[in-house]
């Protein structure tokens, strides 16, 4: 599982000018067989027309001996005649793509970190309660917390409360109990997440005992809720990590939309927001941006100063001599590296139309 000093070493990596081969793969191997992924890596890798033999090898070998398939996600970095090779298996998959480039091609891996770290579920019954934290698609922990059983009563079974006729009695203590199990799972939960860097939080279990218990939730996992979903208490935790990313998706496609939105708005009312390839990739080199949001898939060709981090693609705005400049092909992917390296988070977007019409980039800005 790849983390953030790993993702460092890949932005920091010099390639002394040669192409770096960098390939994100589907490894499901429960959807496709193994024969036929490492089929489709072979046809991506002759698609590409490599030249670089020893690379090629390598990647091959990896699958072929190494590789232990258990994850449903691959990216792999090659280069420098096989020396330098770096291979991270991930519980989310990736669309398949190869890119060559002068460094690691990093947008995805910048995707998944962003939008896949640290984030919990809580299934919930009338009795007790499991907890589980995940990072980037793998559990890291989990838990649980058994209270005391509940027997219903049947109506007009009988009275625990003195003075009392029928099963209203035995009916009220029943929620009493309920009650204090939730209250006691509502303190394990927040004893369990405490220490925890979680991001978002998912309850599991019926409507109404999920409705119940929220209202209980400490407020700083309140303020983690992303949403509900209906499973049963003792559901594999398979069929919960399943159901979680399906859920994260959902959550994280919202908060994108709504990031764009607050983009276009920022810019329209002359905010710290800027849209459009020039504009953003000036911000970059002022080192001002906050939020960097690209359309998924947008590469466009152009120049780098690797030293002062300076990204531009259009010479006209240059302030430097076009000998001072590198030529690189994808002045997006520069910017990545350059906007991580500088603190700033990347969110790569697809299917926005509004992102789309502003350009297919921009950025919301520190100052």
């Amino acid at each position: 599982m790849i983390n953030q000093e790993q993702l460092q070493e890949l932005l920091a990596y010099n390639s002394d000018g040669r192409q770096v081969v960098s390939i994100y793969l589907d490894t499901d191997s429960t959807l496709e067989s193994i024969e036929a992924i490492k089929l489709r890596v072979r046809g991506m890798l002759k698609e590409a027309q490599l030249n670089q033999v020893e690379e090629v090898e390598t990647i091959e070998k990896y699958l072929d001996h190494s590789y232990d398939w258990g994850k449903p996600g691959l990216a792999m970095f090659a280069n420098h005649d096989g020396t330098f090779f770096r291979a991270y298996p991930t519980a989310v998959s990736f669309r398949n793509r190869l890119r060559l480039g002068q460094r690691p091609y990093v947008k995805p891996l910048a995707h998944l970190l962003d939008h896949y770290a640290h984030f919990g579920v809580i299934l919930v019954d009338r009795v007790g309660s499991r907890f589980f934290e995940y990072h980037l698609g793998e559990l890291q922990a989990s838990s649980g917390f058994m209270g005391e059983d509940v027997q219903k009563i049947k109506k007009g079974g009988g009275s625990s409360a003195v003075g009392m006729r029928g099963g209203g009695g035995g009916s009220r203590h029943e929620e009493e109990l309920v009650q204090r199990n939730l209250r006691d799972s509502a303190t394990a939960a927040n004893d369990f997440f405490q220490n925890r860097p979680v991001r978002r939080l998912f309850l599991g279990g019926t409507a109404e005992t999920v409705a119940q218990f929220r209202e209980l939730l400490p407020k700083k996992l309140q303020s983690c809720l992303a949403g509900t979903f209906s499973i049963a208490m003792n559901a594999g935790e398979h069929e919960v990590r399943r159901q979680t990313l399906a859920l994260l998706a959902e959550a994280n496609a919202e908060r994108e939309n709504k990031l764009v939105d607050k983009l276009v708005d920022l810019h329209a009312s002359g905010g710290n927001a800027v849209v459009g390839l020039d504009d953003t990739l000036q911000a970059i080199s002022d080192k001002r941006v906050q939020n960097l949001i690209i359309s998924d898939g947008f590469r466009a060709p152009g120049y780098v100063h690797e030293e002062s981090g300076f990204v531009v693609a259009n010479l006209a705005r240059s302030p430097m001599a076009d000998h001072e400049l590198l030529d690189v092909e994808d002045v997006v992917d520069a910017a990545v590296a350059h906007t991580i390296t500088q603190g700033g988070h990347v969110e790569i977007i697809a299917d926005n139309p509004e992102l789309e019409a502003a350009g297919r980039i921009g950025a919301i800005l520190r100052y």
